[in-house]
């Protein structure tokens, strides 16, 4: 389970990202995040992730205060979230396989069991045969299946992404979020931010709904 206590989030400069937050996401639920951009979506993930700390409040992952976790805590709890990030984080000069195999050698799978994994989950998103790709020619639907690949790799229980739908046309990215619907009905918990709620509406999940930090109506 996740939970938020009347969580808030302020950063260098003063400006508040989260007010006073409060919310659950119950274990294999899938839920959106919706709101325009500066709303606090991407403080959230990063809460979720112990990427940042909360300025006051809780913020419990599995039972975890992860405001009380140290860094080598907070990265531990992190093996078992699995991030799409907005910007995609992708080495350019290694090709398809060598970025999925990169979770599982930090987290010290063998080369035999590491290098399965990895094109099982190559093949899962779709890019089955691509393995030997450099990033550079695939097409931006491509590259986001490559960076859910690489987060889905060490089947975490959580799995959070950050706008994957942006920048892409319409049918990609419906497709990406077939694909997080896909890992939701296999028991995975799935958080997705984003500013279109046009691609939310027939999924059928709760949408959590953020305006200048707080909860809309």
């Amino acid at each position: 389970m996740i939970r938020f206590e009347q969580v808030s989030k302020t950063y260098r400069g003063g400006f508040q990202a989260l007010k006073n937050v409060s919310f659950e996401i119950a274990k294999g639920e899938m839920i959106f995040v919706a709101g325009h951009s500066g709303a606090g979506k991407s403080t959230v993930l990063k809460l979720i992730a112990a990427i940042t700390r909360p300025t006051s409040g809780k913020v419990w992952i599995n039972r975890q205060d992860t405001g009380r976790l140290d860094d080598n805590q907070a990265g531990f709890l992190r093996q078992h979230i699995g991030i799409v990030f907005q910007d995609h984080k992708i080495l350019f000069d290694r090709n398809v396989l060598h970025n999925v195999l990169l979770p599982l050698q930090i987290a010290g799978y063998g080369r035999a069991e590491a290098e399965k994994r990895a094109r099982t989950a190559i093949a899962k998103v779709g890019l089955g045969g691509r393995e030997n790709a450099a990033p550079v020619t695939l097409s931006g639907g491509e590259q986001q299946r490559l960076c859910i690949a690489r987060a889905v790799v060490c089947q975490p229980g959580i799995l959070i992404a950050d706008e994957p739908s942006a920048n892409l046309d319409r049918a990609y990215a419906l497709d990406i979020m077939e694909l997080f619907k896909t890992f939701h009905e296999a028991g995975t918990t799935v958080i997705v931010a984003a500013h279109d709620e046009t691609l939310m509406a027939d999924y059928g999940h709760r949408i959590l709904r953020l305006q200048e930090g707080r909860f809309a109506a």
